[in-house]
C-alpha cells in the first residue's frame, strides 16, 4: 500500500471533479466527441473519476486496471466494428489511460495511445483540463479517421456525454 497515494485519493472529492470539469467544459467535450464521430465509424467515450475508494484504493489498483474495468462496464467493447475507444482520467493521480477495442488497437498499437496519454497529462500539469481532453479526443480522432473514415456517419452506438465517476 502506498500511504501517500491513499491520502491523495481520500482528499479529492466529487466537488473538486466538478471544479475541474464544470458543465460548460463537459458540454464542449461532448460536442468534440459528436463532431469527431461524424468523420469516422469509431466510438469515443471519455470518463473521469475523482479518486478510487474502498477496496480498489487499498489494494492499490492502477489507473490502467480501473480503465480496463470501465471499458467493460460502459460496454465500449460492444460496437459493430470493434472500434470503441475509452479515454479515462483518474484525477487524483492525474493519469490518463486509453483503452481501445481490438479492431482499432491492432491498427494503432500501444505506442500511439501512450503518446496521446502523456500529451494529455502535460495539459493537466498546467491545469488545462478541458483543453487536454479535447486535444486527446482530436488525436484519437486522427487514428479513427485513418482506419475507419467515412464521409457521413449517422450511426451512434455509444453515448457521447462524458462520464463522471
Amino acid at each position: 500500500m502506498n500511504l501517500r497515494r491513499i491520502i491523495k485519493h481520500l482528499s479529492i472529492s466529487r466537488w473538486q471533479l466538478r471544479r475541474y470539469f464544470p458543465e460548460k467544459s463537459l458540454q464542449a467535450i461532448e460536442q468534440t466527441i459528436k463532431l469527431s464521430e461524424t468523420r469516422h465509424q469509431g466510438e469515443i467515450r471519455f470518463a473521469v473519476e475523482a479518486s478510487l475508494d474502498g477496496a480498489p484504493l487499498f489494494r492499490d489498483q492502477s489507473s490502467r486496471e480501473r480503465a480496463i474495468n470501465l471499458f467493460s462496464e460502459l460496454r465500449i467493447w460492444d460496437t459493430e466494428h470493434n472500434n470503441g475507444v475509452l479515454i479515462y482520467l483518474l484525477l487524483a493521480d492525474k493519469r490518463v489511460e486509453i483503452i481501445a477495442d481490438r479492431g482499432i488497437h491492432t491498427k494503432t498499437g500501444n505506442a500511439e495511445w501512450e503518446k496521446i496519454c502523456r500529451d494529455m497529462e502535460s495539459y493537466f500539469q498546467r491545469a488545462e483540463y478541458e483543453a487536454g481532453v479535447i486535444a486527446g479526443i482530436q488525436a484519437v480522432t486522427q487514428h479513427l479517421i485513418r482506419h475507419y473514415a467515412t464521409e457521413h456517419n449517422t450511426r451512434n452506438e455509444l453515448p457521447d456525454q462524458p462520464v463522471l465517476l
